[in-house]
C-alpha cells in the first residue's frame, strides 16, 4: 500500500474555485489510494487560496502572482513532483473514491501509454457524460467523446486519441521526452497537443471507465461559448495543427482543414461570435510566428527567454507570464513515419464519428 501511495501525485490547477474546491479536496482524501496533492492557485481573489492554506495542511499549496492560465499552472505543479505518475484534476470536479486506484492500475498494466482519462459524468446529471475522451479529427476539430450521451454507453476501456486534462493521470518522465504543456495555448486544447504529441513519440492514450469524477465544467471560463474561449480555441487550433503535422501529412488534410474552418466561422458567427473566432485565427497565425522564432533560437544556440503576455479572461485583461515551457514545431523523424499514418487514420476515423453525430 505505502509503494503504491507514494507513487502518484494529484496537481490541481485553481482559480477563483471557492464553489468547488472543498468537494475536490475532500473527494482524493476520502479515495481508496491516498495520492500527494498539490494545489496550484493561479492568484485567486474569492478566499479559496486561503480556504485551503487554513483547511488543509496536508495539501501542498503554491501560489502564483497572476492568472498564468491552465497550462503554466499544471507545469508549475508538475516541476515539483517526485512521484512516477501524476493525475492532473480540475478544482470543479469530485472524484469517486476508487478513481486515483483505478487511473493508476490502469496505467501500470499498459507500459506504452502515456495517459488514462477518466469517465467524467456531468455533475448537473451523473447518468450524461461530460467526457469520456478526446477526439481529434482531419476537419482541425477536436471534440469530447460521448459528450452529453448516456454514460452506460461508455463502460468499456479503449484507447483515445488524447486524454482530457481535467481528469487524466499520465507518466511522470514522458514529459521529459516529448515536452510539457505548452504555455502559448495559455488554455484549451493544450491536453489534444500533449496528446498528440505523445502519438507522434509512440505512446498511447487510454479511457478507463471504472474511474468516476463528476465535472461542473466551465468553472473557470463562464459560458460554454463565450468570446474568450472561441478565441483562444480558434488559435490554439491553428497553432497546434502547425506544430503537430508535418508538411506532407498537412498538405494531405488541407482541404479538410479549411472547410472544418469554414464550417466554424459560419457556426460561431451565428452565435455572434464570428469576430473572435476570426480574432483567433490571426492569434494563432502569431503563435506560429513566434515559435519559430523560437525554434530559429534554439537552433542557434540560443534559447527563448524573456516573457509573454496573454489574455487572462479577467477584469485586467493581460498578465505577464515568465514561461517554463514553450513549444515549437516537432521535428520530423523517419523512425516516426508509422505513427504518423497512424495519427492520419485516427484522424479520418473521428472525423467520420463527429459528422454522425
Amino acid at each position: 500500500m505505502r509503494e503504491e501511495e507514494n507513487a502518484v501525485t494529484v496537481v490541481i490547477p485553481n482559480y477563483n474555485g471557492m464553489k468547488y474546491i472543498k468537494d475536490c479536496l475532500d473527494g482524493l482524501l476520502a479515495g481508496s489510494m491516498l495520492p500527494e496533492i498539490i494545489v496550484v492557485d493561479n492568484a485567486s481573489d474569492d478566499g479559496s487560496f486561503e480556504f485551503v492554506r487554513d483547511n488543509y495542511p496536508q495539501v501542498t499549496l503554491l501560489r502564483l502572482k497572476a492568472n498564468t492560465g491552465f497550462c503554466h499552472a499544471v507545469n508549475s505543479g508538475l516541476r515539483i513532483t517526485r512521484t512516477e505518475f501524476v493525475m492532473l484534476l480540475n478544482n470543479d470536479t469530485k472524484v469517486d473514491p476508487g478513481c486515483v486506484r483505478s487511473l493508476y492500475t490502469a496505467l501500470i498494466q499498459s507500459q506504452r501509454a502515456f495517459s488514462v482519462q477518466a469517465k467524467m459524468l456531468s455533475m448537473q446529471d451523473p447518468d450524461v457524460i461530460d467526457d469520456a475522451g478526446d477526439l481529434y479529427c482531419a476537419l482541425g476539430w477536436g471534440f469530447a467523446r460521448g459528450k452529453a450521451q448516456q454514460a452506460d454507453r461508455y463502460d468499456t476501456p479503449c484507447e483515445i486519441f488524447s486524454a482530457c486534462a481535467g481528469a487524466a493521470m499520465y507518466r511522470r518522465g514522458i514529459f521529459d521526452r516529448i515536452g510539457y504543456f505548452d504555455e502559448r495555448h495559455f488554455c484549451y486544447l493544450e491536453d489534444v497537443d500533449i496528446g498528440y504529441r505523445a502519438r507522434i513519440w509512440g505512446y498511447h492514450n487510454l479511457y478507463e471507465p471504472s474511474a468516476i469524477v463528476l465535472h461542473a465544467g466551465s468553472a473557470s471560463s463562464g459560458a460554454v461559448h463565450n468570446a474568450f474561449k472561441e478565441r483562444m480555441t480558434a488559435g490554439n487550433n491553428r497553432y497546434l495543427l502547425w506544430k503537430n503535422m508535418p508538411a506532407f501529412q498537412y498538405v494531405i488534410n488541407l482541404p479538410l482543414i479549411l472547410a472544418g474552418e469554414r464550417i466554424k466561422q459560419n457556426y460561431f458567427a451565428r452565435q455572434g461570435l464570428g469576430d473572435a473566432w476570426r480574432d483567433g485565427l490571426t492569434r494563432g497565425s502569431f503563435l506560429i510566428e513566434r515559435a519559430k522564432y523560437g525554434d530559429e533560437m534554439r537552433r542557434l544556440d540560443s534559447p527563448e527567454k524573456g516573457t509573454i503576455w496573454e489574455e487572462s479572461g479577467t477584469e485586467e485583461g493581460t498578465e505577464l507570464i515568465h514561461p517554463l515551457y514553450l513549444g515549437g514545431k516537432v521535428p520530423y523523424s523517419p523512425l516516426h513515419f508509422f505513427h504518423y499514418f497512424a495519427i492520419q487514420f485516427a484522424l479520418w476515423k473521428n472525423m467520420g464519428r463527429r459528422l454522425q453525430g
